[in-house]
């Protein structure tokens, strides 16, 4: 069996004799077809934008010299929108500088649907249905350092909200202004060769879904290009795979042209018309209402995972308030982040008709060759525990508000040379899945 081990809110995992897909281990030797359309067509996630590396701060400084000065006043009203007034400042150890900001002033209440309102009242969470040989771990659980910028000691007071604090030189990075923090509008392809997205994922379709769960280990997967991320994300959707696409996504990811930097970093999504008009990361715009004030979203994530040694996960749950109908979003277990209101939505209204778990790479081809972005921890599943990336313990969330296994997972890997999938079930895990690579290697030119 394998034991888990708590630490700053991330739950640590050990192996001691074996490996996770075979038998139980004694100890823990330490504290600390048509569905396949559908499924490459949502996994065709943001290309990126330019972005400007810290070796490169002269060239940086001389790009923001050469904006027009109209650009120069868009990005100065946009920053207005987003970073809001703040009651306490704290400056995180890798560079961000987090404001809390009162809770009712934070971008989500700019939606004219939420204006003047209050946010919702927690939900019901949904009932875990136990069985034989599988851990059931609930609660509240105290969330410390599962984030950098709380290494500082510092927290934010209740009513308020902690908001990563959007400066020009994130703006002056995205190659659309107008589009900051959104994923690129572009004409609908359905191969998963579009726009150089390529995918290890697992997935269940073809039911009613009002939420999903699962744990992902976090890594910090080298990124080549200054223009390539690296994510693991669960997303939930519905719609019909045209404009009319819905999602709502949560995971952690590498993007240097978003955040500037190369570290994992817990990050949210959603669109309501396939990232065509609608949707943003994080806070970027009035759409996600946080509520919790010891989380913030966008920022980077600790402890990570090491190769060969400990490892460290985070469990994301997404579920639709019975009584309300928004959907909320759990980081860690009893830990609330915030919702996404169901108005945003419009066939995610009702429920989704897809879940799906996995990782995704951007493969720009630099030089004409693969690029060598690592998807996960950069190892092939094969490797397995203390090496490999995992999802565990996946589930979904039924009619009836009940957290139950997943009725039938898939798996798929857009080009499995580059980045694989490999999963199985067990007393331990339930559902689970190994995945991810390195990019290019010798079968991968």
């Amino acid at each position: 069996m394998l034991i888990l081990c708590r630490h700053f809110g991330i739950r640590q995992l050990h192996q001691c004799t074996t490996t996770m897909a075979s038998s139980s281990c004694s100890c823990c030797r330490e504290t600390s077809s048509i569905i396949r359309i559908f499924v490459i067509f949502l996994l065709v996630s943001s290309s990126v934008c330019p972005v400007f590396s810290s070796e490169s701060h002269g060239l940086r400084a001389t790009n923001q010299t050469l904006r027009p000065e109209k650009e120069l006043k868009i990005i100065r009203q946009r920053l207005k929108e987003i970073n809001k007034p703040a009651v306490k400042t704290i400056q995180s150890p890798d560079g961000d500088v987090i404001d809390c900001v009162l809770l009712h002033q934070q971008p989500a209440f700019d939606h004219p649907q939420l204006k003047g309102q209050q946010p919702s009242d927690p939900p019901e969470r949904p009932r875990t249905i136990e069985a034989q040989g599988m851990m059931n771990i609930g609660g509240e659980e105290e969330v410390e350092r599962v984030q950098v910028w709380r290494m500082s000691g510092e927290t934010c007071p209740e009513g308020t909200i902690p908001m990563r604090r959007t400066r020009e030189e994130d703006m002056l990075r995205a190659s659309s202004v107008r589009r900051f923090g959104r994923k690129p509008r572009r004409r609908v392809r359905r191969d998963s060769t579009s726009y150089g997205h390529e995918h290890a994922v697992g997935y269940v379709n073809g039911g009613e879904y009002y939420g999903a769960k699962g744990s992902i280990n976090v890594w910090a997967p080298h990124v080549t290009d200054q223009y390539e991320f690296s994510l693991s994300q669960l997303w939930l959707i519905s719609g019909s795979f045209a404009h009319d696409l819905n999602t709502m996504e949560a995971g952690w990811q590498v993007s240097p042209e978003l955040y500037g930097d190369n570290y994992p970093r817990f990050f949210t999504y959603w669109t309501n018309d396939a990232y065509e008009t609608t949707g943003c990361y994080n806070l970027l715009c009035s759409g996600f209402v946080q509520t919790n004030n010891r989380i913030a979203i966008g920022t980077a994530i600790s402890p990570i995972s090491s190769y060969h040694g400990r490892q460290f996960d985070i469990t994301l749950l997404v579920w639709k308030d019975p009584k309300h109908g928004n959907w909320w979003l759990e980081f860690g277990p009893g830990v609330l982040v915030g919702y996404w209101p169901s108005f945003l939505f419009t066939h995610l209204r009702d429920h989704a008709t897809m879940v799906q778990f996995g990782g995704e790479v951007v493969n720009l081809r630099a030089g004409g060759f693969h690029t060598s972005t690592a998807m996960g921890s950069g190892h092939f599943s094969g490797e397995g525990f203390g090496k490999a990336s995992y999802f565990r313990n996946l589930e979904v969330v039924d009619w009836d508000n009940n957290l139950i296994p997943l009725p039938n997972l898939r798996l798929l890997a857009d080009h499995p040379n580059c980045y694989d999938i490999r999963g199985g079930i067990n007393g331990d895990w339930g559902h689970y899945f190994y995945y991810g690579g390195p990019g290019r290697n010798v079968r991968c030119p």
